[in-house]
């Protein structure tokens, strides 16, 4: 797939507002997963050097009965349990990464998750690097706060297409949303099922019964009818795939949105001790 790095606007292309998160897919069953959602439909597929997958994503790409040029192929590298982030050490990850991946360029690379402002001023660079050499198309940021955010025009020319964050009816990232949606940055949200507790919300149950569907459904249509997010739901069963790509024909009325909009807790499921949000 061929992105310009003066496009800020990747997501505007509707097969990819929804993707696929593959963190665990890994092994045999974890490449027949990828590539039966592949062949379903899905042609936005988010990975991480962390997660240890990023050959069983490039082997489900060969597999699939898709053309590579209509696939979004997101990875991320620089994790906070990576070892030091080194200018050299990017570049070779995402050396690694190309060649796991089996393809000539990341049509979407992310810094995942910094730990420190020294490592965004380091590591940025070397996107914008590795853009001008052809090897990554477009520069997005995961688990980046606004002071971060803020710092991102001073240290690369590359647009900023997305930040990567957790995102679900219990952790509405209202300040956050407002900032990416000013700023054109789309806001890719993972773990929008909140791992599983939207199951448990009665608001989001009536509302799924009231449109004969469930509350996983609910939660992803409201987060894909909300401008500018893209979430990222990550499956094992080929059903619930399915089922997930379908939620882009479900359309919420005013009455839910105003439902889930009051649910916000801010309660958060990934949060490292020593993050500053």
């Amino acid at each position: 797939m061929v992105v310009s790095r003066t496009d800020q606007h990747l997501f505007e292309n509707a097969a990819f507002q929804i993707g696929l998160g593959t963190y665990s897919l890994t092994g045999d069953k974890g490449t027949e997963t990828i590539q039966s959602a592949l062949e379903y439909g899905y042609r936005h597929v988010d990975t991480a050097r962390l997660y240890e997958n990023e050959r069983n994503v490039g082997d489900a790409l060969t597999r699939a009965d898709v053309d590579r040029e209509d696939v979004l192929v997101a990875t991320k590298v620089g994790h906070f349990e990576e070892p030091e982030k080194t200018p050299t050490y990017i570049q070779e990850a995402v050396t690694a990464s190309l060649d796991r991946l089996g393809v000539d360029t990341i049509d979407l690379l992310y810094h995942h998750w910094p730990h420190d402002e020294s490592e965004v001023e380091t590591v940025l660079p070397v996107f914008d690097e590795l853009v001008d050499e052809g090897l990554v198309a477009s520069v997005g940021v995961s688990n980046y706060p606004i002071r971060y955010l803020e710092m991102i025009p001073t240290l690369i020319d590359a647009p900023l297409v997305a930040n990567q964050v957790e995102m679900h009816p219990l952790l509405q990232q209202q300040e956050l949303y407002a900032y990416l949606h000013d700023q054109d940055i789309t806001l890719v949200a993972y773990s929008p099922l909140a791992q599983g507790k939207v199951f448990d919300v009665p608001e989001l149950v009536r509302i799924a019964e009231k449109h004969e569907t469930t509350a996983a459904a609910v939660s992803l249509a409201w987060l894909a009818q909300k401008e500018g997010v893209v979430p990222i739901p990550r499956s094992s069963k080929d059903a619930h795939i399915q089922q997930n790509l379908d939620t882009r024909t479900l359309s919420l009325d005013a009455e839910d949105f105003e439902t889930i909009e009051s649910l916000n807790k801010n309660e958060r499921l990934e949060d490292p001790s020593w993050m500053d949000w």
